[in-house]
C-alpha cells in the first residue's frame, strides 16, 4: 500500500510531466495546398511529435495561443506537402561526367536483387539543392538491363540510408524491350526499323518470370534473384514497367496480367492517351516522362508533352510527374516547374500539386504517411513566400521532414553569397 509520502511524490511527478509535455507547433495564415485537390486560403495547421495534428480554416475556429509551443504567423505565404520525385537516380549519382560517381547500374541483363537502398548517399550535394525547391522525398531507382533492380523511397535528409529510408524495396523495375528502333539525330526524321530481337527478349522475360513465380510458391533452396521477385507475385511490391509506345505498353499489360501481378505501373507512357480505356480497365497507373521534353514523333506538335497531363486528368487516369532524362539528378529540383508548365497548358493548379504529391504517394504506396496535408500523416511539408510552381516566385523559407526542420542551405547558395558582395 502507498503511504502519504509516495502519493505526494507521484502527484509531483505527474505535475512535472504535464508541465513539460510537448505542445504542438502552429502555422497560421498560409494558403495551404493540401495535395488532395483542395486548398485552404487562411489555414491553421499544427504538428506534434512529427505528425500533422490539426488542419483547419483559421477563420472558422478559435485559437488558444497557450495551447501551442510555438506559433508561426505565415500570412500571405504558401504551404505545400513535400514534393515527391519518382524514378530518379538522385542520391546514387553525383557528377554525370564522372563515371566513378555513378552507382545506379550493374552489369548483366537481369538483376532484381540489386537494391538502391544501400547505395543511397545522404551526403549528396545535389540532394541539398533539390530540397531547396520543396522536393523532399525521392524514389531512388536503378537503371540498365532488362530488370534493373529494386527502388527505394528516401527522405532527402538523414545521417545514413537507414535514417533516410521511408520505404525500402518498394518495387522491381522492368525495362520493356522496344519493338522498333529509331535512327537519326533528334532533330532529323531518321528511320524506324523493327527490332528483330523483340520476341526473343520477351521469351527470355517469360522464362524468368515463370521460374520466379514457381519459386515464390515453393520452399526450395535460397536463390537471391528469385527471392527478390517474391513481392511482385504476392502484391507487396510493385512492378514498374518502363515503356513508351502503344504496342509495347499493350504487350506489357498483357504480360503482367498473365502472371497475375496486381500492382503494375507504367513508367514513361509517351502514348498513354491512345490506350486510356485499357489503362482504366486494368487499373494501371502512370509515372510520366518529364514534361519539359520534345515529343517522340516529328509529326506531333511541339507542345504535346505539355498537354498530356491535363488530358490524362480529364480522362480519369491516376498519374504523377517525374524528371527522368539527361541530368535527371540535378534536374529533379525543376520538378515543380514542370508541374507549372502543365498548369499553363490546361491542368488545374491543385491537380498539378497532386501530380507531384498525393498522386505520387498513392502510386508508390506511401500515401498512408505522406503526399497530403492531413491529420495523422507525417509532418513533411514546406512554406514558400511565393508560388512553388513558378520559378520566378518560388522561395522555400522553411521545410520539415517528419516534423524536423531541415537546413535549406547548399553549396550553390554559399557560392552566391560569397561572390555577390565581392
Amino acid at each position: 500500500m502507498m503511504n502519504k509520502k509516495h502519493i505526494n511524490l507521484l502527484i509531483a511527478l505527474l505535475i512535472t510531466v504535464g508541465a513539460n509535455a510537448q505542445r504542438p507547433t502552429l502555422f497560421m495564415g498560409a494558403t495551404a495546398h493540401l495535395g488532395n485537390g483542395n486548398k485552404i486560403d487562411n489555414s491553421a495547421i499544427s504538428m506534434l511529435n512529427g505528425k500533422i495534428e490539426m488542419v483547419a480554416d483559421a477563420s472558422m475556429i478559435r485559437i488558444d495561443p497557450t495551447a501551442f509551443d510555438t506559433i508561426y504567423r505565415v500570412h500571405g505565404k504558401h504551404l505545400y506537402p513535400a514534393f515527391i520525385v519518382p524514378n530518379t537516380t538522385l542520391g546514387i549519382t553525383e557528377i554525370d561526367a564522372v563515371r566513378a560517381s555513378h552507382d545506379y547500374r550493374e552489369t548483366g541483363a537481369i538483376n532484381p536483387n540489386v537494391r538502391t537502398l544501400i547505395a543511397y548517399n545522404t551526403d549528396s550535394k545535389i540532394a541539398k539543392t533539390v530540397r531547396s525547391n520543396g522536393v523532399l522525398i525521392a524514389q531512388v531507382t536503378p537503371r540498365g538491363g532488362m530488370i534493373s533492380g529494386q527502388s527505394s523511397i528516401m527522405h532527402l535528409d538523414g545521417w545514413n540510408w537507414e535514417d533516410a529510408s521511408l520505404r525500402s524495396d518498394d518495387g522491381i523495375h522492368l525495362n520493356w524491350p522496344s519493338s522498333y528502333h529509331k535512327s537519326g539525330w533528334w532533330a532529323e526524321p531518321g528511320t524506324i526499323n523493327e527490332n528483330e530481337k523483340y520476341n526473343k527478349s520477351i521469351a527470355q522475360l517469360k522464362i524468368f518470370f515463370k521460374k520466379s513465380n514457381s519459386y515464390a510458391n515453393s520452399s526450395g533452396l535460397m536463390d537471391l534473384k528469385m527471392e527478390s521477385m517474391k513481392g511482385v507475385f504476392n502484391g507487396s511490391k510493385t512492378l514498374y514497367i518502363h515503356t513508351d509506345n502503344t504496342s509495347d505498353m499493350l504487350d506489357a499489360i498483357d504480360f503482367s496480367n498473365n502472371f497475375g501481378i496486381t500492382k503494375t505501373v507504367i513508367v514513361g507512357a509517351e502514348d498513354a492517351l491512345k490506350i486510356v480505356d485499357v489503362l482504366k480497365e486494368n487499373n494501371i497507373s502512370l509515372i510520366l516522362n518529364r514534361v519539359h521534353r520534345l515529343p517522340s514523333s516529328g509529326d506531333s506538335p511541339v507542345d504535346k508533352p505539355f498537354m498530356q497531363a491535363a488530358k490524362l486528368q480529364e480522362a480519369g487516369i491516376l498519374f504523377c510527374l517525374s524528371y527522368e532524362g539527361d541530368m535527371e539528378a540535378m534536374g529533379a529540383r525543376n520538378l515543380p516547374f514542370s508541374a507549372g508548365t502543365a498548369v499553363a497548358y490546361g491542368l488545374d493548379y491543385e491537380d498539378a500539386i497532386s501530380a507531384i504529391t498525393l498522386n505520387t504517394a498513392k502510386i508508390l504506396g506511401i500515401d498512408k504517411y505522406c503526399g497530403s496535408i492531413e491529420r495523422g500523416k507525417d509532418a513533411s511539408f514546406f512554406i514558400s513566400t511565393g508560388d512553388a510552381l513558378d520559378m520566378r516566385t518560388n522561395n522555400v523559407e522553411k521545410a520539415y521532414i517528419k516534423g524536423i526542420a531541415i537546413d535549406l542551405n547548399n553549396h550553390q547558395k554559399e557560392l552566391f553569397n560569397k561572390y555577390k558582395s565581392r
